[in-house]
């Protein structure tokens, strides 16, 4: 029960009648869809066990019928409240009611009352007494004779919700009985401060875990010992060596345990228990083991009884609300449960706080005072798990090797702001005494205008569009590959410290891969459809049923068309975009807008607003579309699922982000045609050019503009102001003043509280925006040499935020055990190939780098850049001017023109051929194409060099997993020969207890203990 208003909630509390049916058999549920009489009988059905019925509810006109001590078959329970209704054991933390037996699981569910015992009362409040005063008005005016009229569509709809719920309670009492058959242990808690929610808590005996990790292969620490040797190259040398000098920087979460020591790690079996440390077993497996134990069991836990009922039920309903029951991710699909979820360690404010990994985590990790220090990298994946550990461990590598990207990125802008002053070609634009006249920029509405009001456009393009530019897209292109290199060495460091470096991909699909109940629905139903009614049921079931690619047609069809038609529906809005800044600023040109000047930059400010709008408005629905698209599909596993997701996801929203990027960089400015016959879109819309500087600088404010308002609004706002405004709601919304609420929430167990946090949805959306982030940084780094410098801010504040997220406000997620990142580290090598591909092209076509080039070795007189502004510009005769399309105001300027210029390579209109492509464009183009494919290939190269050079995995990594096995092989021979001389003992030992070898002596083994020496 995701989305009740948990403030209303606590603000009462129901006093439910905690009544539980017994599970029977079959027979049970047919006489419960088959008679009304024995239905009734059945939901009023209470077992002893239970939790006792309150004192104010017993008054009530209902009999509740004990046919039989049912104490066998139901679930072993123990009373958590006394006569008087008091808490027999006071401890709220996640433990049983005896306060020993730890609460490894929760299961939660949705309480429904008949409707004829349906009461409510509250906690808090002072109108109890109307309350008690209006109940017992309803139940005289039931005890009446008289029969009230009911409407029968009502009537009817109650008794199907009725009926649902009936259902729900019967399949969740089956596997709840086949959960205690595993030998877990369960304790029903229907008296809690949430109303309408009721929990169970499973705990898993010592047995259980053992019998459980041996089946799962876990890996658990032995006994043996061995001292880790660092390596002696240069390499491991300067890694130590800022190891040393970041000391400070380490968190401080475990400061007692030597780092140069590693115990032997190997599957645990319960026939080598001896080889592992079990004297403490209350911490042998961790809080994150326990729940994943647990988990396992429940997945495979199955309810095949109410399958066949709801498969095989009178009422021919065989789809109304599920699947078949293969586990818990069926009964909460189906809605049997409502929530799953482990339990965190404890709380993690408050004087009366215990010690715990959760409290440690809140008070050196998930605070923003410790920015400056490392991630505690080991804590975070024991308390979470292998695959929230590796996400942080990446965001970390991520973060930490955008230093010295920002460093360059931050030296490139202040060369450009150190060489603005001696650039030949802005120098030329900002004087005076050249007096050029440009042609209109618009039809009609824009006149002719001076090249020397750009100057500030041109001043400014110098800062991003330089010479150092171009070295700094050739260092970002190495960047990425060193930072895969990194992160890969870094990975393989730490699956070798977390023991992962067996863990295979057959153990991830035995442990992971569980059909989904999606799956299992639509095979279901497709057995169903298929199903011969001659054949026995039996020899139905071994007929394997699966869902083909012809079954999920439609679903691919579905999506295909859906992802082109949103992407189709992006680059719409791109070109309304388009639209806008076209009419705007024909708009602006007319109206008595003071500053001329600045018209050009305030329509590409607000239209870059406009796009970073769309762009966060677009992601939020794209989202959903992408996950509704997935689900249509019903792919097999939850990998399956993952994967798809990302893949959809990821293609929607990288489009979203750089469809208005991409059309700044490569179209802006190339489809415009020229002055007298230009290019017109929707009727007499014109083209947008690109300013005398280029569009570089348009590209650098979009990027700008996008991704600091990515980061600050959807990334940082979203996820710091969203969850306050919910609480500062349910605080409004709430009836307890601060008091009381502070009351409620010390009388609060530890299952309630994490109830009310927000459910763990996984990783990818964290993913998501980070890999957005990565392109942004990489792809047109070219035009932007700040986006490191903004990337690593953000991420500073990211991984805080993710912490306090992960510790604070959501609950525990599943421990899930990975060795790598997955499909995203397939993303990230992709996006770093494209980038040198798209960095080239940024470089040679959208700045002016090569023009300045070829102007300067092949057309300036004196090998320098002088004259190179007129060298760009064209002439164009006004008198050629389209009809309808000469300016308004010919005279703006105070002179006539006859001769107005355009950026272009054009002929003059006194050549031969006039207006057409001079043979300056063709050499340019060449000379752009050459550069295109000379710096793909030559980064390309350099980043395949920088890959082969560095080994994916450590040495001194290697050399250790070398050890590790050599070691655990030695560990083995000596248990054999152990047990080898312990059963030569046993058998010397019978034998001197044998009267035919009384008067012998046997030999001696060197290794003979002392006790046996002498066996007269």
């Amino acid at each position: 029960m995701e989305g009740h208003d948990v403030g209303n909630e606590l603000a009462r509390s129901v006093n439910h009648p905690d009544s539980a049916e017994e599970p029977g058999s079959s027979s049970l549920a047919c006489e419960h869809y088959g008679s009304p009489q024995q239905e009734v009988t059945a939901t009023m059905r209470r077992n002893d066990n239970y939790l006792p019925v309150p004192g104010e509810e017993k008054s009530l006109d209902v009999d509740f019928v004990n046919t039989k001590d049912t104490s066998d078959e139901s679930i072993p329970m123990k009373n958590r409240y006394a006569d008087d209704g008091s808490p027999l054991y006071p401890r709220q933390g996640p433990y049983f009611s005896d306060g020993q037996r730890r609460v490894d699981y929760v299961l939660t569910y949705h309480i429904q009352k008949p409707n004829s015992i349906r009461r409510q009362s509250s906690r808090f409040g002072d109108n109890n007494f109307i309350r008690r005063l209006w109940r017992s008005l309803n139940i005289r005016s039931r005890g009446a004779e008289a029969q009230p009229k009911e409407d029968p569509e009502i009537a009817a709809q109650e008794q199907r919700t009725d009926y649902h719920e009936d259902d729900k309670r019967f399949r969740r009492e089956e596997f709840e009985e086949n959960i205690r058959e595993t030998g877990l242990e369960l304790e029903m808690d229907e008296r809690t401060n949430i109303p309408g929610i009721g929990f169970m808590k499973v705990h898993a005996p010592w047995n259980v875990l053992c019998r459980e990790a041996e089946f799962m292969k876990l890996k658990m620490p032995t006994k043996k010992s061995y001292e880790v040797k660092q390596g002696s190259n240069l390499v491991e040398k300067i890694r130590l060596f800022i190891h040393k000098v970041t000391a400070p920087l380490h968190p401080e979460v475990d400061p007692n345990r030597p780092q140069s020591v590693k115990f032997l790690s190997h599957p645990f079996s319960r026939e080598k228990q001896h080889l592992f440390d079990l004297s403490d077993r209350d911490k042998f497996f961790d809080s994150k083991t326990r729940s994943s134990i647990v988990y396992e069991v429940l997945k495979r836990t199955r309810c095949t009884r109410a399958t066949y009922s709801m498969a095989y039920r009178p009422f021919g309903n065989s789809s109304t609300d599920g699947s078949v029951n293969r586990g818990i991710t069926s009964l909460l699909a189906n809605g049997v449960y409502t929530s799953a979820y482990p339990l965190h360690d404890g709380d993690i404010e408050g004087a009366n706080a215990e010690p715990n990994d959760r409290k440690l985590l809140y008070e050196q990790w998930a605070s923003y005072s410790f920015f400056y220090k490392y991630q505690p990298i080991g804590l975070i994946r024991k308390y979470f798990g292998e695959k929230v550990g590796l996400y942080f461990a990446w965001l970390g590598v991520y973060t930490q090797m955008l230093i010295p990207a920002a460093i360059v990125g931050v030296i490139v802008f202040l060369y450009g702001c150190a060489t603005v002053d001696d650039n030949i070609p802005s120098m030329e634009i900002c004087d005076p005494r050249h007096n050029i006249t440009m042609c209109p920029l618009c039809d009609r509405a824009c006149s002719y205008w001076k090249l020397v009001t750009a100057c500030g456009t041109a001043r400014a393009s110098h800062l991003f569009d330089n010479p150092a530019t171009v070295f700094f897209s050739i260092f970002m292109a190495l960047w990425a590959v060193l930072f895969m290199e990194h992160w890969k060495r870094r990975q393989m460091r730490l699956n070798y410290i977390w023991d992962l470096t067996g863990f295979g991909e057959e153990e991830q699909e035995e442990h992971k891969d569980h059909n989904r109940a999606e799956y299992e629905f639509r095979v279901m139903r497709k057995t169903i459809r298929k199903e011969n009614p001659t054949l026995k049921r039996e020899e139905s079931e071994k007929v394997k049923v699966k869902l083909t690619c012809t079954d999920r047609l439609p679903a691919y069809l579905t999506t295909v068309v859906t992802m082109v038609f949103m992407i189709v529906v992006t680059f719409a809005i791109v070109f309304g975009v388009i639209l806008y800044r076209i009419s705007i600023k024909a708009a602006l040109h007319m109206s008595t807008y003071s500053d001329q000047s600045n018209i050009r930059a305030t329509v590409k400010g607000t239209a870059a607003v406009i796009n970073l709008v769309v762009i966060i408005i677009l992601d939020e629905v794209y989202g959903a579309i992408a996950r509704w698209l997935t689900t249509l599909e019903v792919p097999k596993t939850d990998k399956s699922f993952e994967d798809r997701l990302i893949f959809k996801t990821f293609i929607l929203k990288f489009v979203n982000a750089f469809t208005p990027i991409v059309y700044l960089a490569f179209f802006r400015g190339r489809l415009v045609g020229r002055p007298g016959n230009y290019l017109y879109v929707v009727g007499s819309y014109r083209m947008e050019e690109c300013a005398h500087a280029g569009c570089l600088m348009e590209l650098c404010i979009q990027l700008c503009i996008t991704m600091l308002g990515k980061q600050l609004i959807q990334n940082n706002l979203f996820e710091i102001g969203i969850p306050k405004l919910k609480k500062l709601l349910r605080r409004r919304k709430s009836d307890l003043d601060s008091k009381q609420e502070e009351e409620l929430n010390r009388s609060l167990h530890r299952h309630e509280k994490d109830h009310i946090l927000g459910p763990f949805v996984g990783l990818s959306p964290e993913y998501m925006e980070m890999i957005i982030q990565f392109g942004m940084v990489t792809l047109f780094v070219a035009s932007f040499p700040l986006a490191p410098l903004f990337a690593l801010l953000n991420n500073i504040i990211e991984i805080r935020l993710d912490a306090k997220k992960f510790v604070m406000e959501l609950r525990r997620p599943i421990a899930a055990k990975a060795k790598d990142i997955g499909i995203w580290y397939n993303l990230l090598r992709g996006l770093s190939k494209v980038a040198v591909i798209v960095n080239a092209f940024v470089i040679s076509f959208t700045s002016d780098f090569i023009p300045r080039l070829v102007y300067q070795y092949m057309f300036s007189v004196d090998g320098t850049m002088h004259g190179f502004v007129n060298h760009t510009l064209s002439y164009f005769n006004v008198s050629e001017f389209q009809p309808g399309t000469d300016p308004l105001q010919p005279l703006h300027l105070g002179y006539s023109v006859e001769i107005c210029r355009y950026k272009d390579y054009r002929e003059p209109p006194w050549s031969s051929t006039p207006y057409e492509l001079s043979k300056e464009f063709w050499v340019v183009l060449a000379a752009r194409l050459a550069f295109v494919v000379v710096f793909q290939n030559v980064v390309m190269l350099m980043s395949d060099f920088v890959d082969w050079l560095i080994p994916d995995i450590p040495k001194d990594i290697s050399l250790q997993i070398h050890k590790e096995k050599i070691l655990m092989v030695e560990l083995f021979m000596k248990e054999e020969q152990g047990k080898r001389l312990a059963a030569r003992d046993n058998h010397n030992q019978d034998n001197c207890n044998s009267p035919s070898s009384a008067n012998q002596s046997p030999p001696r083994p060197r290794s003979r203990p002392a006790s046996h020496a002498n066996c007269c």
